[in-house]
């Protein structure tokens, strides 16, 4: 019988979740076993353990310097002149409905909803009301945006960026 193989990456908590399970060989490797559907089960693919952090980083910017992230994760800072502000509150809760994707491709949330304050964050990128502002791992501006993004939106962005394009080259993958 032939078969079609679908690969995915997903964090091995991901499969349990799903009535797979996890196993390892006698050097250690990690290998997880999932459920496709009808009753049929995968064979054991290596998988990588999950990297830290396990959840999206959501940090303030009076918490965060935007050197310490150079060359590490991706920024996305989310400015509002208020916490209550309905277009912040919008665009965390997607964010935090989906975190995966943003997950894999290193992004930090940086917030900063107190202009009175004057964060780094917000003298250098200098933001007027509600700005949700892309950052690559190079610390460059890539993109700005007014209203709420999806988390869709926001990946497919990050995966335009020439960075991000190189990691996907040396990793063998297709975007």
């Amino acid at each position: 019988m032939k078969f079609n193989r679908l690969i995915l990456l997903v964090a091995v908590p991901l499969i349990a979740a799903m009535g797979g399970r996890s196993e390892e060989d006698e050097q250690g490797s990690r290998y997880v076993r999932g459920v496709v559907g009808a009753g049929q089960e995968t064979p054991a693919d290596p998988v990588e353990a999950p990297v830290a952090p396990a959840e999206l980083e959501i940090v303030a910017a009076s918490e965060a310097d935007p050197d310490q992230f150079l060359w590490k994760q991706r920024p996305v800072v989310i400015f509002a002149d208020t916490p209550q502000d309905p277009a912040f509150v919008e665009q965390l809760r997607m964010i935090e409905r989906d975190p995966a994707q943003l997950l894999a491709r290193d992004v930090v949330i940086v917030t900063d909803t107190d202009p009175a304050a004057g964060s780094a964050w917000r003298r250098n990128l200098r933001p007027e009301g509600f700005s949700l502002v892309l950052l690559d791992k190079d610390g460059q501006v890539k993109q700005r945006k007014p209203s709420p993004w999806s988390v869709r939106e926001i990946w497919r962005a990050i995966d335009k960026f020439s960075l991000r394009r190189q990691e996907i080259g040396r990793a063998g993958l297709v975007p």
